[in-house]
Formats: structure tokens, C-alpha cells, sequence
């Protein structure tokens, strides 16, 4: 156990640039309150003592933000980064390393009891405000981007993004070896790429039957920024 907590609180330290002491984490990270909160009540839900075990994840839910359910089952070195919003369903199953952000949810689809949660693999570190629904895995070292409506399981080495989330294997692995991946800002724009090869399909059809292309009033992007009229919001 001593071994676990230890885990957790490096987990701090690898994953947040911001964090300067053990006293400082101790203090000041309510994920990590949260993630020790649930490994108590946890304990007490897998010991018949589910009504305690069930109000401790409520006491942590008032102080932290962080609803992690006492029936879930959380590998070692979780780190909840902000957490307010973030929550964890009964059989959801997080592998070691998770990383997760502010309003996450890994939620359920299904009023059936039994499994209805996700199964979250090693490394993964999901965006803030993804939702994760329903029995589905995703693979060791996935990606899930900011705000994306995962409802399909995902081979390791995803980066999942989109509502609904669409999936793209890495052309780099992620590995165990590598340090924890946390840069959200060189993920994929899928709706970009669509209408821009979509563009270029028009473009090379009227070549076909006309002989020659019309003025477009919409550019191709350049640097990832679209140019044309602009728009009234």
C-alpha cells in the first residue's frame, strides 16, 4: 500500500510541471485526495461494507469535485489534473499511469447492472472534458482529445477525437518507456482534413469535365487557418 501512495504522489510530480514539493502536493492537489479517498472506500465496498464505503466517496465528492465510485477499479499512479467535474462510474476499470482532466466522465450507457463502464488502458490520458460511455476499451497509450464523445472501443496507440469520437492510429507509438504524452495541441483536425481533400476533389472533377477550375471563394487552409468572408456568430 505504502508503495501505491508513493506511486501516486510521483505521479504528480511527472505529470505537473507546476508541482514543487511533497508538502505542496500533500496540501494542495484535491486529485490526489480523491484518488486516496477512493482507494479507502474501495477498500470497504470490496469488504461487504458498501454503504461506508459508498458515503466515504461522497465525503470526497463535497470536498474535491472529483465522484469517483467506490465499486470502480483504479491501477496505481492515477493522476487527476484540476478534477473538478470528473467523474468515475461503478464498473469503470483504469489501468496504471491514467491521466485524466477536468470534467471528464467515464460514464455508463445502460440501466443494466453489470459491466456498463469503460475499461481504460495503461497510459491513457483522456482530455479535459471527454466522455467516455459505455462498455468499451480503450487501448494501452491511447490519446482522447478535449471534449470528444468516445462511445466505440479503440486499439492501443489511439488518438481519438471528434463528437462522435473518430479514431487514428499513431504513426509514432507511444511506448511505456516514453514520458507520460500530454501534448493536445498537435491533434488531428478531422473535419478540417475532410472538407479539405473534399476541396481538392471538386477541384480535379471540373479539371475532368470542364477543362478548368472556377474562382474559389474559400481558400485551402495555410498554417491551419482557413481564409475566406467573414462570419456573423
Amino acid at each position: 500500500m505504502l508503495n501505491t501512495l508513493r506511486r501516486d504522489i510521483q505521479s504528480v510530480f511527472d505529470r505537473d510541471p507546476a508541482a514543487r514539493s511533497v508538502l505542496e502536493v500533500l496540501l494542495c492537489y484535491p486529485g490526489l485526495y480523491a484518488v486516496w479517498g477512493h482507494r479507502l472506500s474501495h477498500w470497504l465496498w470490496t469488504h461487504h461494507l458498501k454503504l461506508p464505503g459508498r458515503w466515504m466517496s461522497q465525503l470526497m465528492r463535497f470536498f474535491t469535485g472529483i465522484e469517483i465510485h467506490p465499486g470502480a477499479r483504479i491501477g496505481r499512479g492515477l493522476f487527476i489534473d484540476h478534477g473538478m467535474g470528473v467523474v468515475i462510474g461503478e464498473t469503470a476499470e483504469l489501468g496504471e499511469e491514467v491521466t485524466l482532466y477536468h470534467t471528464v466522465t467515464l460514464g455508463g450507457t445502460s440501466l443494466q447492472k453489470g459491466k456498463r463502464h469503460p475499461t481504460i488502458g495503461d497510459r491513457v490520458t483522456i482530455g479535459a472534458g471527454a466522455k467516455v460511455l459505455g462498455p468499451i476499451e480503450i487501448g494501452c497509450d491511447s490519446r482522447i482529445g478535449a471534449n470528444a464523445v468516445v462511445v466505440k472501443s479503440a486499439p492501443p496507440n489511439s488518438v481519438i477525437v471528434g463528437v462522435p469520437g473518430q479514431i487514428i492510429s499513431r504513426s509514432r507509438p507511444h511506448t511505456a518507456q516514453d514520458k507520460p504524452d500530454l501534448e493536445h495541441t498537435s491533434l488531428p483536425d478531422l473535419v478540417g482534413v475532410t472538407l479539405q481533400s473534399l476541396i481538392a476533389r471538386v477541384d480535379e472533377l471540373e479539371q475532368r469535365v470542364d477543362g478548368h477550375v472556377e474562382h474559389l471563394d474559400v481558400q485551402l487552409p495555410t498554417a491551419g487557418v482557413w481564409h475566406g468572408e467573414d462570419f456573423a456568430i
